[in-house]
């Protein structure tokens, strides 16, 4: 399909789920589109496939619709192919966002930027919440605030290896299959089921109504905080850049993120350890110096911890 084939096909979906497409175009001419798929699934499902490099900085507003008002966008995004053509599904390439699912109600308004010349690889489902209420059975009650219409909420998960592995299937298909929407419906249920396994296992926590603002805020202490991996940012630092008390700011973190700041951060230093040993090829003493640690003892017990093996092991496994 041609670049403006690709570009007409995007429209046709911004019209099909409702939304202006004369205030998408201009922003749809910043993007070199590498692929693009839409399966329609209706209505239960709409699947978007796409892969594309942004071209210069671009912002879509996506309005408030009254259009499939009644669903959840879940966004499975960024799982590129390395060097040795495998899913990564722990850390980014340089300058990119790691592997990571988002949640978000469809109904809502919402601002989405990309800065120029990045590479974006994304599985977005557009679901029904009768059909995952359907989908989860008697388990859907452990997730009752994704299905309170009133509510705004935006929940971020890490994509786990077995979910890469599914994106990874599904993006890079050489060919279209036999069956072609059994073969769709089976994935994305299959990664569906994975990432409410995933989320089940996070604390019970009471989840609060959030406003774009602070939405906004957890996500710059996100951000600062992918940013210094060697070294942990203090507490009062991090409150002052939300704009927060730190109760609160712990508090939303968590339910966004799954994770407290501190586990966050730890998380993110460990998945940048596996890449450095895996593609850079540093040695284990290289890559936790490079992330701050003094001691390659604690290093090395936490990062058998995060990925159930030793730093070395897991580096030699990748030996060319």
């Amino acid at each position: 399909m041609s670049q403006k084939d690709q570009i007409q096909a995007m429209l046709d979906l911004i019209e099909k789920i409702g939304l202006p497409v004369q205030d998408q175009a201009s922003g749809l001419a910043r993007l070199k589109m590498h692929e693009l798929r839409v399966v329609d699934l209706m209505p239960d499902m709409l699947v978007m496939v796409r892969s594309l490099l942004v071209l210069e900085d671009v912002a879509f507003r996506r309005p408030p619709t009254s259009a499939m008002e009644n669903s959840l966008l879940i966004s499975f995004q960024n799982v590129h192919r390395n060097q040795h053509d495998q899913p990564e599904s722990l850390s980014p390439p340089e300058d990119q966002e790691g592997p990571h699912v988002r949640i978000s109600p469809w109904h809502l308004e919402s601002v989405i930027s990309f800065s120029r010349q990045k590479q974006i690889s994304q599985i977005s489902i557009l679901i029904d919440r009768n059909y995952l209420k359907q989908f989860l059975g008697k388990d859907q009650q452990r997730f009752g605030y994704l299905f309170d219409a009133e509510r705004t909420f935006w929940i971020e998960e890490f994509m786990s290896p077995e979910i890469a592995v599914l994106v990874d299937e599904v993006m890079h298909r050489a060919r279209e299959p036999i069956l072609t929407d059994a073969f769709y419906r089976l994935k994305c249920l299959t990664m569906l089921y994975h990432l409410f396994s995933n989320l089940s296992r996070r604390d019970p926590i009471g989840h609060q109504q959030l406003s774009a603002n602070e939405i906004e805020a957890v996500y710059r202490v996100r951000n600062v905080m992918t940013a210094s991996l060697d070294k942990p940012l203090p507490v009062d630092e991090l409150t002052r850049l939300s704009g927060m008390n730190e109760l609160k700011l712990r508090k939303l973190f968590t339910q966004v993120f799954g994770k407290g700041l501190y586990d966050y951060h730890q998380h993110l230093r460990m998945a940048e350890a596996a890449r450095l040993l895996k593609e850079d090829r540093l040695t284990v003493s290289e890559a936790g110096y490079r992330l701050g640690f003094s001691n390659l003892s604690y290093f090395g017990r936490l990062f058998e911890e995060h990925l159930g093996i030793k730093p070395k092991k897991w580096r030699d496994q990748y030996k060319k």
